[in-house]
């Protein structure tokens, strides 16, 4: 399946007996010895009974993730198409928070992220007062980011130029920058009005992906958060677009878009 180009290997592990392994994923995401992919999806069965599923989710790398918005849509059309569920909503809990998931009339689907979390603590960055931007050194540059979290760890940037962007150069420093100790997914975005905003992203454990559903997340509440933007904000992909709606502090964020499924198959483990 794919949510703009943002690719996954998803698994049914409620109808089957089927348990993922970190060396599992890494073959399965390999695009030459494996199926390929950013990430591997697993559904299970819920943990606790006021759930429907439970969501793991692996990197390339093998790593596990805390969350993926794109990776959640794709499951929530999963869901559906394997009738693993007849509700309308269904709540999914992932490594550290639970989220829900509708597919709407127009058949695109909108997840609630739940409130992001804009202290350092939540990030985890390691930074003593909050604040809307931190300035942080990189190769003897200074950079102004947002960090937030939307279930996994985001630093935002702004740039005039998303093109021009080192993005590969500097998301690689930043993502494993000693403040972010446990990693971080690195935003490029670039404010165009203000309701629109073209973003790149380099995530953690795969390297710039045509889309990241997280990622969108964070750089539209780091552009309201800012002042720059206003809410619902369109978040232009290389993949495609994303919808978020954001009303402010304190608030759940629902993001919305598309998710497609590429094909069926059956592989021996």
């Amino acid at each position: 399946m794919h949510g703009l180009g943002n690719d996954f290997v998803v698994i049914d592990a409620v109808t089957q007996n089927v348990h993922v392994t970190a060396a599992m994923a890494r073959r399965l995401s390999d695009r030459h010895l494996g199926i390929g992919c950013d990430q591997v999806l697993i559904v299970e069965p819920p943990s606790d009974k006021t759930l429907d599923f439970d969501y793991k989710i692996f990197n390339s790398d093998g790593g596990e993730a805390e969350q993926c918005g794109n990776g959640a849509r794709c499951l929530a059309r999963f869901i559906r198409d394997r009738r693993l569920s007849g509700k309308e909503t269904v709540r999914v809990k992932t490594m550290n928070r639970v989220i829900s998931l509708t597919i709407t009339k127009d058949k695109l689907v909108s997840v609630d992220m739940g409130i992001p979390g804009l202290e350092p603590s939540d990030v985890p960055f390691i930074e003593t007062t909050r604040s809307n931007a931190y300035a942080i050194n990189i190769n003897n540059q200074q950079f102004d980011i947002a960090a937030i979290s939307v279930g996994n760890p985001h630093a935002v940037l702004f740039v005039d130029n998303l093109d021009r962007a080192p993005v590969s150069v500097i998301g690689q420093e930043l993502q494993s920058h000693d403040q972010f100790p446990k990693q971080v997914n690195v935003g490029f975005a670039q404010v165009i009005n203000r309701q629109h905003l073209k973003l790149r992203v380099y995530e953690r454990g795969v390297g710039e992906t045509r889309a990241c559903g997280t990622g969108a997340c964070a750089a539209g509440v780091a552009a309201i958060q800012q002042g720059l933007m206003d809410s619902p904000v369109r978040v232009e992909l290389t993949g495609g677009e994303l919808r978020i709606n954001w009303p402010g502090e304190g608030q759940p964020l629902i993001m919305t878009g598309p998710a497609v499924t590429t094909y069926e198959g059956r592989i021996k483990i």
